[in-house]
């Protein structure tokens, strides 16, 4: 679910203290009981599902799309997802599954409120979180980062919200990441309620980044309890880092001590290295291959409230949401560089020849870095490597290309963005998005400030489909290049 609103006069928001893990009876009290809505009414409450009205991270191309809309009776907006019409054939699973999920109340979620079941069309009705998910805050902000003491926040919230699920026999959550986090007026962070929902007995449904999946759903194609926790841990990382960063290449940072290529630059000074050493440890726990390895939610509910922050502080006050007006939007997003524009048209030739043309000037300070070292057969065979791949994506060989910069990047001598970028754009040349946008998000990895690595994201995100996020991608990009 994408952006999000609330009224200030709802009787379904409101702020609990931070302590908080499960709502009292008088609290259960502020949400109404879960009910059945007539198609008709969900469509007057959207203006007949109006485009105007999509909230949905990919928009109205969604499979299923969440919108916006406000009913008859009430003063309140609401969120109602609109499934594909084949994604839940059998009618009375569908209204067990809403049912139950429905039961749940908790301030640490986007409650479930009711949902439609008529003909083919499936639908649910969720409250509406009015300021935007963690993927816009975190990875897409305009004014200024999310602070370390929210970051914090975040993480803990979460965790509380699948304690609490948990507690009431859910404990299974479908792709769970940045998208399902929402913010309430308040700024609050909360669970979307939709990932409880499953549309198979045999937990099968989930689907999401291979990159990111939990190892045991790649052996068996099913989700478990464990899952969810591993998961949790790629938001860990998440909010470390500020970037999207594969748990496979953060646990090889976290076994090298390479803490510092974890965190986000934007924080430098805004947390210390103990709270840091320690975030990365409880993630470290949670991202164990072994699903009987990883902690429990209430364990990581423990770990987490010790390393609370400002906690007298309303989120409303730490988050300090300010957004650009219109104007300065448009000036931001229409002013791309050469090679902004080439990621924005994919434009795979032009990217390469800008790529072959600028070398490796971006690569400089890591290459003068080294220099002084001794030139061992093992950096030897690595710089050999990168050679060869120089050569063959000059000559746009690009299986060739692909191979040889993999021999350089395993070899791990060295760390080089451009690297990272160029053998980026060879899978991008070979139909093979997922791989590109990965490299991509390592070349930024490596070079938080190179406006080269967002943009070849938004050109993978493209060649995915995702052409929401690839325009937001752009635009950091875009923004990048002007601060720097």
């Amino acid at each position: 679910m994408g952006a999000c609103y609330s009224c200030s006069t709802c009787s379904l928001c409101g702020w609990c203290c931070l302590k908080s893990k499960v709502p009292r009876s008088s609290e259960l009290e502020k949400w109404p009981s879960f009910r059945e809505y007539k198609l008709e009414e969900l469509k007057a409450a959207t203006g007949g599902f109006s485009v105007e009205n999509v909230v949905s991270e990919h928009g109205e191309k969604a499979p299923n799309v969440v919108y916006k809309g406000k009913l008859a009776d009430g003063d309140c907006l609401i969120a109602i997802k609109r499934f594909n019409k084949s994604a839940w054939p059998d009618t009375r699973q569908f209204l067990d599954e809403a049912k139950t999920v429905g039961q749940l109340r908790s301030q640490r979620l986007a409650n479930l409120l009711g949902c439609c079941c008529e003909g083919d069309e499936r639908l649910l009705v969720a409250e509406f979180m009015s300021n935007e998910t963690l993927s816009k805050h975190l990875f897409h902000w305009e004014s200024q980062p999310l602070k370390w003491a929210m970051r914090l926040r975040v993480a803990l919230y979460l965790a509380q919200a699948l304690e609490y699920c948990s507690s009431k026999g859910r404990s299974l959550y479908h792709d769970l990441n940045a998208y399902r986090i929402l913010f309430d007026q308040d700024c609050n962070p909360r669970l979307s309620c939709f990932g409880l929902m499953k549309n198979s007995r045999d937990g099968k449904s989930y689907s999401t980044n291979l990159a990111f999946t939990p190892p045991e759903y790649m052996k068996t194609g099913r989700v478990i309890a464990e899952s969810v926790i591993y998961s949790f841990g790629t938001i860990l990382l998440d909010l470390l880092s500020g970037k999207h960063i594969p748990p496979s290449h953060a646990l090889d940072l976290i076994r090298e001590k390479s803490f510092q290529m974890l965190t986000d630059s934007c924080l430098e000074g805004d947390f210390s290295n103990d709270d840091g050493a320690e975030l990365v440890k409880i993630a470290s726990r949670c991202l164990q291959y072994e699903p009987r390895e990883r902690p429990s939610a209430k364990s990581v509910v423990t770990s987490l409230t010790a390393l609370q922050k400002q906690t007298d502080v309303s989120s409303l006050v730490l988050m300090e949401i300010t957004h650009l007006t219109p104007v300065e939007s448009t000036k931001q997003t229409d002013s791309l560089s050469p090679f902004g524009e080439a990621c924005s048209r994919m434009d795979l030739t032009a990217i390469h020849e800008m790529l072959e043309k600028v070398g490796y000037k971006d690569d400089e300070g890591a290459a003068n870095e080294l220099s002084f070292q001794l030139r061992t057969s093992q950096l030897q065979d690595a710089l050999n490597g990168r050679k060869r791949g120089d050569t063959a994506f000059k000559a746009k060989d690009y299986n060739a290309a692909i191979e040889s910069y993999t021999s350089f990047i395993d070899n791990g001598t060295m760390i080089s963005s451009t690297v990272y970028a160029r053998r980026c754009l060879c899978y991008l040349m070979n139909n093979m998005a997922q791989e590109a946008l990965g490299d991509a998000m390592q070349a930024q990895v490596a070079s938080p400030n190179w406006s080269t690595a967002l943009y070849l994201q938004a050109a993978a995100l493209f060649s995915l489909g995702m052409e929401n996020d690839g325009r937001e991608m752009l635009k950091d990009g875009s923004m990048l290049e002007v601060k720097t």
